[in-house]
């Protein structure tokens, strides 16, 4: 039974090692994204691409 929770207890402390990294690297990113940036709201723009055809203008 100690071996368990020993083993329990590694597993544990793991997962909250990984938890810490995941934390630390989210902040890091957060400060790091331009001001008014919205990840989930983020759309490229493709009208600097050479073969771009507007879908707006009427020809």
């Amino acid at each position: 039974m100690k071996k368990f929770f020993k083993i329990l207890g590694i597993i544990a402390a793991i997962a909250a090692a990984a938890a810490a990294v995941y934390v630390v690297v989210q902040k890091i990113k957060a400060k790091n994204a331009p001001q008014g940036y919205d990840e989930d709201n983020y759309v490229s723009c493709s009208c600097l691409d050479e073969d771009f055809q507007s879908e707006t203008v009427k020809e």
